[in-house]
């Protein structure tokens, strides 16, 4: 539902090319409609970017242009008419509800609640449920507005979406993460049960009826409550739509695959490049040893035709092939990048999302103080915790690279016996006046910082998706799961950096990251790199922009559920 006081705050901004408005007539005069007509015409557009139309309308004539009318709205100019008109719409307007579902990562929820707050600014209501473990992390760690770690999120909202929690069977001090196969079993037991009485406490008569719900990956059960409850359900794939069609094609036995008997095939997919064992996500190789997943996704990808939409944070302009390969077996809609606003170009205001560890801002003052183009960051992510090994080669490597570093070191969930995650002894103090390390740290503002020369990164998609908006270059260090494709994607498809590559041993020793250090920054291909980094940002830009490739998509399900 929109509200007029934004209408009059925008009407005159936007220039129409509509057809259907009136036209100076051959002799000079604006030719005059009845209300009864522009009534006609707004009612049939109510549903599809009401906003944006009347403002149209509104900016089509001459502000003393009338309307000839024999009802209630009298001899009005045009602008007067359209806000009365808007007036009217929003007296008589249904509320249209959407109810999102999230797996309790950080990961997961972000993109949802960026898919909400567009669909807010659409006119919809939106809600966002989630476990209840996610609950009081979730509250502390909003970040809103200007996205200086304050939080304007309550109990029960924040921003304009309405926050619900349901019960996942366990206590608060269950590790989730690293008992993750017990843990996704369980939830597919216990998780149906508890959010189908969610929907029946909170969604029990017309006056709050769900138009559509919208899950994403790892709760797939989701899908079945939704038909049960008669609620037409979609899913927000969080991963490329290049995963989608790799999962998609595996999980259906539509093409051939790594197998135990010839471990080493390369892929050949419709609309995607050839792919190495080195390049599949790890779930689709014989040596994967996570039977929750394979059976989440065996149930997921099998039982497609639940989902009457299909969303991905992804864009169109980015991997369109993928997106038309999967046209005829089952579409996909691309309606990202769902990052922070901000790194697209728009409001700060608009930002939303969580961190589940507080960010140290300060480190934003130390860049301050950094050359520009010069400071490599370095980040695995909120899951990754890098060997003791992998963390020296690291470690080394920055220090012989001379340049300036920014290195997110995580503090275990749990404490580990092996040091996996810590930095070497003694590195601190070698590199005092070279680096800075932070146990967490405010990622897109990080990236958007002119300072940053490139991003060492896990790959994993929303850090990815972060980077591509930003425009910076990528040093790929992918571990697991999406990662190895996503690699793939932005060092061989769109080109916009280079990937480590292990030795005979599997091990990536720091001489292999020095020289992709060198490569990225000041290498043969360095400009070529940033030039691609660039462009892609561009495109960013233009799939979220009003009318751009995203937007459009996400207009359609608008259209699609508010036809009534």
């Amino acid at each position: 539902m929109f509200h007029v006081s934004q209408l009059k705050k925008k009407v005159g901004d936007l220039v129409s090319s509509n057809p259907d408005l009136p036209r100076v007539r051959p002799d000079g005069q604006f030719l005059v409609y009845p209300v009864a007509v522009l009534e006609r015409k707004l009612v049939k557009r109510h549903n599809s970017a009401v906003v944006q139309f009347l403002v149209q309308w509104s900016n089509a004539g001459p502000k003393d242009a009338t309307w000839e009318d024999s009802s209630s709205f009298g001899q009005l100019t045009l602008r007067q008419a359209v806000l009365a008109m808007a007036l009217k719409l929003e007296k008589e307007a249904v509320d249209h509800h959407v109810l999102m579902v999230a797996f309790s990562f950080q990961g997961h929820i972000n993109p949802l609640l960026r898919l909400g707050k567009r669909l807010v600014s659409k006119g919809l209501n939106v809600t966002l449920a989630t476990t209840e473990v996610a609950k009081h992390s979730m509250l502390k760690s909003f970040t809103t507005g200007d996205g200086d770690g304050s939080s304007s999120a309550t109990t029960s909202s924040v921003s304009d979406i309405q926050l619900l929690f349901y019960s996942d069977g366990f206590d608060m001090n269950y590790d989730r993460k690293t008992n993750l196969d017990e843990y996704l079993e369980n939830l597919g037991k216990v998780g149906p049960i508890s959010f189908s009485k969610l929907i029946q406490e909170h969604y029990h008569d017309n006056q709050k009826k769900l138009s559509c719900i919208i899950s994403n990956t790892f709760v797939p059960w989701v899908a079945d409550v939704a038909a049960e409850h008669g609620i037409p359900c979609a899913m927000l794939w969080i991963q490329p739509c290049s995963l989608y069609a790799i999962y998609y094609r595996f999980y259906n036995n539509l093409n051939q695959f790594p197998t135990l008997e010839n471990p080493d095939l390369s892929v050949e997919l419709p609309g995607l490049p050839v792919l190495s064992t080195q390049d599949l996500p790890s779930f689709v190789l014989p040596s994967n040893t996570f039977e929750s997943f394979t059976k989440l996704f065996t149930k997921l990808f099998t039982s497609m035709k639940k989902y009457n939409w299909v969303f991905a944070n992804s864009f169109l302009e980015f991997e369109k092939e993928a997106i038309d390969s999967m046209s005829e077996l089952c579409p996909i809609l691309p309606v990202g990048p769902l990052v922070p606003p901000s790194l697209l170009g728009q409001d700060e205001s608009l930002d939303i999302g969580i961190q589940l560890w507080k960010p140290e801002y300060t480190c934003l003052e130390w860049l301050n103080n950094q050359a520009d183009s010069s400071v490599i960051y370095v980040s695995f992510g909120s899951l990754i915790d890098l060997s003791a090994k992998e963390m020296e080669a690291i470690a080394t490597a920055l220090k012989n690279s001379k340049h300036p570093f920014l290195w997110v070191v995580k503090e275990p969930d749990f404490p580990t016996a092996d040091k996996s995650g810590e930095i070497p002894l003694g590195f601190s103090e070698e590199t005092e006046k070279q680096g800075l390390m932070v146990s967490w740290s405010p990622q897109t503002k990080v990236l958007a910082h002119p300072a940053i020369a490139c991003f060492l990164t896990h790959c994993g998609w929303n850090s990815t998706l972060e980077t591509i908006s930003a425009g910076v270059p990528v040093i790929a260090y992918p571990q697991w799961t999406d990662q190895p494709t996503n690699a793939k994607l932005v060092t061989d498809v769109v080109k916009i950096g280079v990937r480590l590559r292990p030795n005979s041993d599997g091990f990536v020793d720091s001489k292999e990251v020095e020289k992709c250090i060198g490569e990225i920054i000041n290498g043969a291909k360095s400009e070529e790199y940033k030039k691609n980094a660039l462009e892609l940002k561009l495109a960013t830009r233009e799939a979220v922009t009003f009318g751009g490739s995203s937007d459009r998509n996400i207009q359609l399900f608008v259209d699609e559920i508010t036809r009534v």
